[in-house]
This record gives C-alpha cells, structure tokens and sequence, in this order.
C-alpha cells in the first residue's frame, strides 16, 4: 500500500472490526457507520458522497408554515388520516400545474417520507389480485425498497434498464409481464443512482403495456423536476414534468418532500392515485381490508395500521410549499440548482483522473447533471474501487446494491460535499490516479 490520506493500518482494523464480510455489498447506512469511524479514528475529515441527504436549507416557506401550525396547537391533535384539506387541495393543484395530470384533491394522500407511500403501496397492490404476487423493479433503483420488499416477505424481479433503452424496453417489460404474475413496474424519474430520465418515448412503453396487462405503474418523483436540462418550475406553463401518467390511468405517483424541498427532516411525501385507480374495486382487497375500493383500502387499510396518519405540523408545512409554487410566488428550482452545477464540477474532477461515467446517456442525449452520478475506474469492481477510496477519504456506495448489472461502478451523491471541498476531493484523486 502506497502513501495515503489516511492510514491503511487504521482502515484495515476498522474494517475488519466492522463485520462487513464486502464493503461493496454493504448497506448505505453500513457504509456511513464505517465512515464515521474512520474519520473519528484517523482525525481525517471524508469526502462524503454516500448519502443522497439534501445538503441545503429546508424551504423557509414551510418552516414558517410549520411554526404557525404548532403555535396554534396542532400538535395536540390527531391529524385526519386522509389529511389535511390544505394540503389535499394544493396536491392536486400542484399535480396539474407542474405535471399536467389532473387528479382529485380525494386521491393526493399524505404520507411520512415515500418510504412510507412505497411500503403502503407495496403493501396493498400485492392483495389486489391473488393471481398477481411480484413487483417488477425497473433498475438501478433505490435499495431500501427492495429490503422492504424482504421484510414483508414479497416477492419481487429487477432487471438493469442500461442495455434496454428505446424501443427495446418494449421486450424486456414484455418478457415478464406476459408472465401474468407482475402486480406492479416500480421505477424513480431522475433515477436514484444512475440519474437516467426515461424519455417520453420509454414513457410511452411503459404506459402501454400498463393498459395492456392491466398493472399498476409506482412512479417515484422524489427528484422531482431536478432533471435541469428542463426548467420544470413555472405553474401551469411547459415544459411539464415528464409521467406515465400521460399514457396510462393504472398509475400511482409517490412526491417527496425531501429532496426538491429540502425537507427530508419532517418526512412528508405524498401517494396520488390516479381517478380511475383510486375508484376501482378489487374484490380480493376484501379478505385483508374489509373494503374493495383500492384507494380506501391504502388509506383506512394500509396507512392506517402503518402510522395512523402523518405529523400535523408537517403537512401544514407542505400545503405551504406546494400553495407557494402554485401561486408562482416559490420557485424551488432556485433553491436545488445547486446540485446541478456541483454534479458538473464533481464529475469533471473524476474524468480528468482517469475515472469514466457509468450511466453516461439518455437515448442520444448526454446525461444531465444532478443529484447523483456514477463512476468507475478501469480495471478496477464496484468492491474493489469503495474498498480503496476508504484509503483516499472519498466514500460512496456499489451499485450493486441498486440493483445495477454494471458492477464495477459507484454511485456518487453530490449534495453534503460542499464547494469548499472540491481543492480536497481534486488532491485526493490526483494521488489515487498516482498510486494507480
């Protein structure tokens, strides 16, 4: 082991210490723990791009939103499990107006975090149809809702999107939804890792095949208008948010509150059911919910037993951020561009030392620069590569815990390295170029 920023002896003894049998397998909060003990044992600060935690203040329009709400006492009152009319209506409001669907303020139902709109989700589709009993993971994706899936203990099958692009989605989706067993399609657009953005062409597919073998489609916008080759900030105005629910009326669309908003803190997202899918009756829901109609059974079924609801204060908060990007009077785009223009600096720091960008294309179109991206250095597994950086204070994760074919890259998160950093992060490739 050449010279290097922190000591191999005190990398080796952590790790070993830690019970991580492959660095490259390990969890995103399994790498964050190693980190912190690196750091507390070596004195030496990371680089740290494991985590997509949202690097920059929460939203002043809910903070102020929120404050408002505890001092007139909410927080002594149960929230209405279907939540709080505001909120409702600003949902809808804002679906239309940066999205362009349009979807009843009944349909829009709060939810702590989308971690809680997937797991309720998975938890109701799955009892739709007994007939119907996986989830088809359109991959790399977000690897906890995989753990949820193995919690619950529900069936799931994932397939890497990179070499499937275009019209060739068409076949892959095909190949398993003819198979009669898939309840669900679940993907993210901005993608979380590789930051792909599905095309309207892909869209399309995807919808079509929805309406064609009659499956729900969970489309997760925790990233939502952040591709920012696109200024998705005007009410009402093009260019929209791009969704599949243009093409198809089987879909549910999970919006967070964490990232575009930068409250990740109070855990708020919101689960919209399109009309059709929100009225429709399943009558094998019955057995599990004493009720067919599938957005009853998600609400006074799913949501219900999971956490009765969703912090008062918090939805006020939301109502607020939401009213104030439908008024035109919030621009979040301002405020998350940021990690647009440190994605461009960052990835540039890494092509120049030799690494190359793992998912680097939409289609024809280079891919845009965001809150994450991927990397990797020839020669080198996805294993192997975290395993070094762990010498060189630089820390992310596999993508072979996202579900990705492309084992030998790391997904970056651009959004807790701040520019202050760049003069480090710069330094520390140099040397691992160097050393390699």
């Amino acid at each position: 082991m050449k010279n290097t920023p922190i000591p191999a002896d005190i990398v080796d003894k952590i790790v070993a210490n830690s019970g991580i049998q492959e660095v490259g397998k390990a969890s995103i909060r399994e790498v964050k723990r190693l980190i912190n003990d690196i750091e507390k044992a070596s004195g030496k600060e990371f680089v740290r791009m494991e985590m997509g935690i949202p690097g920059l203040p929460p939203c002043k329009v809910g903070v102020e939103a929120q404050i408002q709400a505890l001092q007139k006492g909410v927080a002594s009152l149960y929230p209405d499990i279907e939540g709080i009319p505001e909120l409702k209506t600003e949902a809808a409001r804002f679906v239309k107006n940066f999205i362009d669907l349009d979807v009843n303020p009944e349909n829009c139902i709060p939810t702590v975090g989308s971690m809680m709109a997937g797991m309720a989700s998975f938890m109701t589709f799955v009892r739709a149809r007994k007939e119907r009993d996986t989830t088809l993971f359109i991959d790399p994706g977000f690897p906890v809702q995989k753990q949820q899936h193995r919690v619950l203990g529900l069936k799931y099958e994932t397939f890497d999107v990179y070499e499937h692009r275009g019209q060739k989605l068409r076949a892959k989706l095909e190949s398993y939804l003819q198979q009669g067993h898939i309840h669900t399609i679940i993907y993210s657009n901005p993608n979380n890792p590789s930051w792909i953005c599905f095309t309207e062409e892909e869209l399309q597919i995807i919808g079509d095949l929805a309406n064609q073998y009659d499956v729900f489609v969970l489309e997760d916008l925790a990233y939502f208008g952040m591709d920012f080759r696109h200024n998705i900030s005007n009410p009402g105005v093009p260019p929209f948010q791009p969704s599949v629910g243009k093409y198809t009326d089987n879909y549910a669309l999970m919006i967070s509150g964490s990232k575009a908003f930068s409250y990740a803190g109070e855990r708020i997202a919101l689960l919209i059911l399109s009309n059709k899918l929100f009225n429709r009756e399943f009558p094998d829901l019955k057995p599990y919910f004493n009720m067919t109609k599938l957005g009853r059974a998600i609400i006074y079924g799913t949501v219900y037993a999971i956490s009765s609801g969703v912090a008062h204060s918090a939805q006020y908060a939301m109502a607020a951020i939401l009213k104030g990007c439908n008024d035109g009077t919030y621009n979040y785009i301002d405020d998350v561009k940021e990690y647009g223009e440190k994605a461009a600096i960052m990835k540039k720091l890494f092509t120049d030392n030799g690494f190359v960008i793992v998912y680097d294309k939409d289609g024809d179109q280079q891919l845009a620069d965001g809150f994450y991206f991927t990397v990797a250095y020839p020669g080198m597994s996805g294993d192997q590569l975290l395993r070094e950086f762990l010498y060189y204070g630089i820390s992310a994760i596999s993508l072979l815990t996202c579900g990705s074919e492309r084992g030998e890259g790391l997904r970056a998160c651009v959004s807790l390295t701040p520019r202050s950093q760049f003069p480090i992060l710069e330094e520390r490739l140099k040397m691992f170029k160097a050393n390699h």
